[in-house]
């Protein structure tokens, strides 16, 4: 490839494609063990369910700017990749299959529906990582691994059983979350708390004797059928001569006492509370408190059971009607109130999730907390942005135990045999021939499997080999940084902290760095309901990979949610192009270019200076940006250099150097420095946009084989010139006010103008005339530079810069009379419309009626106006005099 073969148009997907087979092939991602300081990150595993959504790309655009950046900065580099089993979405995959073949699972047993699994998974589980290569993800692809592999399972096994153990994993009957639709326990932070409209309904207890009763409410009726209690606050005096006095629940007639607990709320409703241990997480630890029975009611499909007594068969929803109007039949129903309140819903499924006794496995999480705790407060981890160090803090401060038994088939089978003679249960990591207690060789394994994130809990470590010491686990361990969503902090950031410093002994990262989710232009969740979701690939396809990566960067800060808005996609798009067109550009003009006979420094022009230290200046700003990760920032500052320093004034104040120079060696001192500021600044745009910038440095004169190993661009402040920065900022500010000029008058952009300069200051003067033609051919004038002004020109336009006064005589650039009168009709519009918008603001009417922003648009507008008719007879009374 040479660059006399550029094509004029910049093709993405020849270009994406070609590279990165060109990077895996050559094993360029690849990461091996060496006396380098190492970098690495574990991809937060997505789900072998899924494919690239626009959370996905942000979350793998900033890990891959990351890598590359730091790979070019010589440390040994490991990304490592890697997919999720994800238990409950993935089960829920096959069984829909299943369910068109008019099946289910029980008809194939567990053991040939996991097998239908596994080739579910073969066929579809590599869809993802296959759409992460088209992002341009520099993962180390051979160290691929999946959270149900051999590895990873063998660490699976070995962290139960030694938590087991050390009595931090203990089985009990306790409320859990259960999903009706998805038939299983779902951890707390596994529930969607949403806000919903709902009643709450009085319901009235009689007293054995009938003598008296109490009213109760709740927004839940139908587990009224399970109460065994009531209970009171204990300092409540309404209710004291009925504390230990003996209700009868309506409907089923069952008796029960009343009871005094802190735990209730006396402002709450009635301040009387009804007690349901087997249906309510709070009723469950007063009940506890009180020894008190637990009936449940409710099975695990959500249709009431024989403990419902007549209310049998129906399900939660047609049960609470029919209580409702039995309660109301039979006068027990005091009053329905309108209650909006939080009703928790599987976050999978979005089903209404039902508390539910159930006897589940628990990891203890209080004293694993501690440390975990500690390692935050000390620094020894440190979240970007810092704001979010609080809420890790207050949740892990407040943590629960953690249900990890998940009522599903696919998954890591729970490691525990129960023998069916003694009831012994036997923990173990191979199925064991006898129990250890009677000798009985009748053992059956627990039916349930761990929730995924138990083992995703373990991936810093168990992707590097542990429980064994491999060298990898030794050298890239700790990690140096994790990048995930604000969303998955308590479901895996907290339980990776507190895995590795139980098992590691150390903190499996230094950093977390956190960002926001990708929002639709409304401020909306992308999701599949609202039908608002944009395909990544479908983006890749239009325009490109290296123009998502870009979009999503820019204008991204440390932990805020991102809008997706298609124009600031074409925006990325256009920049691309920009690149292509400048670089293309560039290449033409460098077909005889030699690098070992460019002249030295003294040879720079005031532009080659200027450009030189901006690029120091470029370095120096994009690296502090990257080492702060304000990546957002550092891409801004690319952008700008890029497009208006490099492309906008350079490539424009070189070419006269390149075409018409007046010996040889100014063209080569200008095609070395076009050269050096084009080549660093695709490596610097590298880590960001690593597709085109590889395009384009192979076609420059460079060392190496991949742009992705060449050093990163160090800031050297030798060559930062402030000098030149200054006088290149006054001449530039010139020639902005005469472009601005000549496009306010309409001055055609063949035509040249004359223009006067009046300078009194001499160091100014001597700048203006020594770089005049800087001026003259980027405004394409002749330049006069004079120190006072005998009289003013005759209709001249005037504008001033940086002190410098700017006179342009019109005269022969444009037609005045034909300029007189379009400025004319042009003010009559504009003073017809300030007196229509002038009337509506004079109009009390509309002040008072009209929304306050409404008014305040007419306001602005009013003041656009009425700068807009000055500025017209500015120009009209210059153009009459």
């Amino acid at each position: 490839m040479t660059q006399f073969d550029m094509p004029t148009t910049y093709d993405p997907r020849a270009v994406e494609e070609k590279w990165y087979r060109y990077w895996e092939e050559n094993k360029f991602f690849r990461a091996e063990v060496d006396n380098r300081e190492p970098f690495s990150i574990v991809m937060p595993p997505p789900n072998v369910t899924g494919q690239l959504h626009m959370g996905h790309a942000l979350d793998n655009t900033l890990q891959d700017i990351l890598t590359r950046w730091r790979r070019m900065q010589g440390y040994n580099t490991l990304w490592l990749p890697g997919t999720d089993h994800a238990g409950i979405a993935t089960q829920a995959k096959v069984e829909e299959q299943l369910a068109k073949e008019g099946k289910n699972k029980y008809d194939l047993g567990r053991e040939k529906f996991l097998e239908r699994v596994w080739a579910w998974k073969e066929q579809y589980g590599g869809r993802i990582t296959h759409q992460l290569r088209r992002l341009g993800a520099s993962c180390d692809w051979d160290r691929e691994r999946f959270t149900m592999d051999e590895g990873c399972s063998e660490a699976v096994k070995e962290v139960f059983l030694r938590l087991y153990e050390q009595g931090l994993i203990y089985r009990d009957y306790y409320i859990v979350n259960w999903c009706p639709r998805c038939h299983t326990t779902i951890s707390d932070i596994e529930v969607e708390h949403l806000d919903k409209p709902g009643q709450l309904y009085y319901i009235k207890y009689p007293t054995r004797d009938g003598s008296d009763a109490i009213t109760v409410a709740t927004t839940r009726p139908e587990t009224m059928l399970g109460d065994v209690a009531v209970a009171v606050h204990p300092g409540d005096e309404r209710y004291r001569h009925l504390v230990g006095k003996t209700l009868v629940l309506p409907l089923l007639g069952r008796e029960m006492p009343v009871i005094t607990d802190e735990y209730v709320d006396p402002s709450f409703g009635t301040g009387a509370v009804k007690i349901t241990p087997a249906h309510d997480p709070n009723d469950f630890e007063v009940g506890r408190r009180h020894n008190l029975p637990q009936v449940r009611v409710i099975n695990k499909d959500a249709v009431m059971n024989e403990e419902a007594g007549p209310y049998r068969g129906l399900d939660r929803w047609e049960c609470r009607k029919r209580i409702i109007k039995d309660l109301k039949e039979q006068g027990y129903l005091v009053k329905i109130e309108d209650h909006n309140h939080a009703v928790g819903h599987c976050y999978r499924c979005n089903t209404v999730i039902e508390p539910m006794l159930s006897r589940q496995w628990f990891v203890r999480m209080k004293p694993l907390a501690e440390p975990a705790i500690q390692a935050v407060k000390e620094g020894r981890i440190r979240f970007v942005p810092e704001r979010f160090t609080k809420i890790y803090l207050n949740w892990m401060e407040n943590i629960r135990d953690w249900c990890i038994s998940r009522q599903l088939w696919w998954g890591h089978r729970i490691p525990v045999w129960y023998c069916q003679e003694c009831e012994e249960a036997i923990a173990a990591k191979e199925p064991p021939r006898k129990c250890t207690r009677c000798g009985s060789s009748r053992l059956e394994q627990d039916p349930d499997v761990l929730d995924t994130w138990f083992s995703s809990a373990l991936w810093p470590f168990s992707t590097l080999g542990w429980p064994e010491k491999t060298p990898e686990l030794g050298y890239y361990y700790p990690t140096s940084v994790l990048v995930t969503g604000r969303d998955i902090i308590f479901f895996w950031v907290a339980r990776m902290i507190v895995s590795g410093l139980h098992f590691m002994r150390e903190v499996p990262f230094r950093e977390v760095f956190i960002h926001g989710l990708v929002l639709d232009a409304l401020g909306r969740k992308m999701s599949k309901s609202l039908g608002n979701g944009v395909d990544p690939i479908d983006v890749i396809e239009s325009h490109g990979a290296d123009s998502l990566r870009f979009m999503l960067v820019t204008g991204n800060t440390p932990g805020n949610d991102l809008r997706f808005h298609f124009e600031r996609l074409d925006g990325a798009r256009n920049f691309a192009n920009k690149i292509w067109n400048a670089s293309r550009f560039a290449l033409m003009n460098l077909q005889d270019y030699d690098p070992a006979s460019a002249p030295g420094r003294e040879a720079h022009t005031l532009a080659e200076r200027w450009i030189l230290s901006r690029y120091q200046a470029c370095v120096q700003e994009v690296t502090r940006f990257l080492d702060s990760y304000e990546l957002g920032e550092a891409a801004r500052v690319l952008y700008e250099f890029i497009w208006d320093e490099f492309c906008d004034w350079y490539i424009e104040l070189v070419k006269p150097r390149l075409y018409h120079g007046q010996d040889g060696r100014d063209r080569a001192c200008a095609q070395d420095v076009l050269a050096r500021v084009l080549r660093g600044t695709m490596e610097l745009l590298h880590p960001f946009m690593p597709f085109i910038t590889e395009e384009i440095w192979q076609r420059l004169p460079h060392q190496g084989r991949t742009i992705m190993q060449a050093p990163w661009p160090v800031y050297r402040p030798e060559l930062r010139d402030e000098k030149a920065e200054a006088e290149m900022a006054v001449l530039m500010e010139i020639i902005r006010s005469i472009r601005h000029i000549r496009s306010e008058m309409n001055v055609p952009p063949g035509k040249t103008a004359d223009v006067v300069l009046v300078v009194t200051d001499g160091d100014t003067r001597d700048l203006i005339q020594k770089w005049s033609g800087y001026i003259q051919g980027l405004a394409r004038c002749r330049v006069q530079v004079k120190p006072q002004l005998d009289r003013v020109p005759p209709q001249a336009a005037h504008g001033v810069a940086r002190g410098v006064e700017i006179y342009v005589p019109l005269a022969g650039l444009i037609d005045i009379d034909r300029e007189l009168a379009r400025l004319k009709k042009e003010l009559e519009a504009v003073e017809k419309e300030l007196k229509r918008v002038e009337g509506k603001l004079g109009n009390e009417s509309f002040l008072a009626k009209a929304p306050a922003e409404v008014v305040e648009k007419e306001r602005a507008k009013e003041a656009e106006l009425a700068g807009k008719a000055t500025a017209i007879r500015e120009r009209l009374a210059m153009l009459e005099g």
